[in-house]
C-alpha cells in the first residue's frame, strides 16, 4: 500500500563500510546505514517517518504539530523543522524543567521557535498526558492540532523503516552483501518495529537486534511486537511473529535514560577515532556499547556481517561536553 510522503529526506542514504572499526573490534565485517543523513533539519532517523507525518497533517488540514519528549530530543527537533516546511506551528512538551541554558537540541528548538511546555517532572509518561492537554487547548482555541506521540512512536511513522529495509535490500544487492545481523538503538521502539516488519515483509534472511537504551526488554518486547505487526498492516501485509524475532538486549542503559556511562563514552571515542564519524551518548553510543559486548562474548563473530543503523543525534553531543577526551 503506497501512502503520501511529503518530501524531507534525501534518500537513500549511504551504506557504508566501516573496515577500521571491524579490524579493532575483531568481530564482524560491520558497515553503517547512514540515517545520520537523511539530510533534513540536521537528519537522523525521525525524517523517514516525518514524512509520512506531515503528509496526514496536510491531509487533515492540520494547522499545528503538538509532540513531546525530552529537552534534548531528536524527534522534537526533526519534527519542528518538518512542520516550519509544511507551514505549520510547533508545540512540544518536555518533562523535566526547562535548562538554564539552551544547548543542543534544545538551543535548535528554540531557533525554530517551538512553544515549549515543561511538565517540572522527570516523569516521561506525563508527557503523554499533558500532549492531549495541550491539544485540546488549542483546539478550544480555535487551532487544528495533528498530534504526534511522545518520540514519534506510532506505526504511521515506523512505516518510514519498513521503507528503509526495501532500500537496503537494493544497496545489499548492488553490493553482493548478506547480512546477517541489523543493530539499532531501541529507545521509543518505533524504528527498531519498522525495521523488524520491513524484515517480515520483504523475507529478509538478517535478523534485527536492538539495544535498549531506555526502557525494560519486557517493555520493549511487548511494545515492538505491537508496532510491528500494526505498521505491516498500514503496509497492506499481515504479518506474524515467532518467539525469537523480537530481540533486545540489556545492560548499556546505565544509572538512567539520557544520562552517561563510561562505556558509550569509549564506544563514541572508538567510532570517531576510527571512522571519523560522531554518535551521542544517549541512543548511539550506547547502542555501539552494546554492539561491542555482542562482539566480546563472541555472539557477533567473524562469519557475521553486521549493518548498524547510524540514527543521528549528534546535535546531542553539544550537551554532553563530559564526553569529550582528557587531554
Amino acid at each position: 500500500m503506497v501512502r503520501p510522503r511529503f518530501p524531507l529526506a534525501i534518500l537513500p542514504t549511504p551504506l557504508v563500510d566501516a573496515p577500521r572499526l571491524s579490524r579493532e573490534l575483531g568481530g564482524p565485517h560491520i558497515l553503517f546505514k547512514r540515517d545520520d543523513l537523511t539530510g533534513f533539519g540536521f537528519g537522523g532517523n525521525k525524517v523517514r517517518g516525518l514524512e509520512l507525518y506531515m503528509a496526514d497533517a496536510l491531509a487533515l488540514a492540520a494547522d499545528v504539530v503538538v509532540t513531546g519528549a525530552g529537552p534534548q530530543s531528536n524527534h522534537i527537533r526533526a519534527t519542528a523543522a518538518a512542520a516550519r516546511v509544511a507551514g505549520l506551528d510547533v508545540v512540544a512538551v518536555m518533562h523535566d524543567s526547562r535548562p538554564p541554558v539552551p544547548e543542543g537540541n534544545l538551543l535548535l528548538d528554540e531557533i525554530l521557535g517551538v512553544t515549549l511546555h515543561f511538565t517540572e517532572s522527570p516523569d516521561r509518561s506525563l508527557v503523554d498526558v499533558r500532549i492531549e492537554e495541550v491539544a485540546a487547548d488549542l483546539k478550544r482555541d480555535g487551532r487544528r492540532p495533528y498530534v504526534i506521540p511522545r518520540g514519534g512512536t506510532a506505526p504511521l511513522g515506523s512505516l518510514g523503516y519498513v521503507l528503509c529495509v526495501s532500500e537496503m535490500m537494493e544497496q545489499f544487492d548492488r553490493m553482493s552483501l548478506r547480512p546477517t545481523w541489523v543493530v539499532v538503538t531501541t529507545g521509543a521502539c518505533g524504528t527498531h518495529a519498522g525495521l523488524l516488519a520491513g524484515m517480515k515483509i520483504e523475507g529478509a534472511a538478517f535478523r534485527v537486534l536492538g539495544i535498549t537504551v531506555s526502557r525494560p526488554v519486557s517493555e520493549c518486547l511487548t511494545r515492538i511486537r505491537s508496532i510491528a505487526v500494526e505498521t505491516a498492516k498500514l503496509a497492506g501485509h499481515a504479518i506474524e511473529l515467532g518467539e525469537d524475532d523480537v530481540l533486545v538486549r540489556d545492560g548499556f542503559i546505565g544509572p538512567g535514560y539520557g544520562i552517561t556511562t563510561p562505556e558509550g563514552v569509549e564506544a563514541i571515542r572508538l567510532v570517531a577515532r576510527t571512522e571519523g564519524l560522531f554518535f551521542d551518548p544517549v541512543y548511539t553510543g550506547k547502542a555501539m556499547a552494546g554492539l561491542a559486548a555482542e562482539i566480546r562474548e563472541g555472539r557477533l563473530t567473524h562469519a557475521d556481517t553486521v549493518v548498524f543503523i547510524h540514527t543521528g543525534g549528534e546535535p546531542g553531543l553539544f550537551a554532553h561536553p563530559e564526553v569529550a577526551s582528557p587531554a
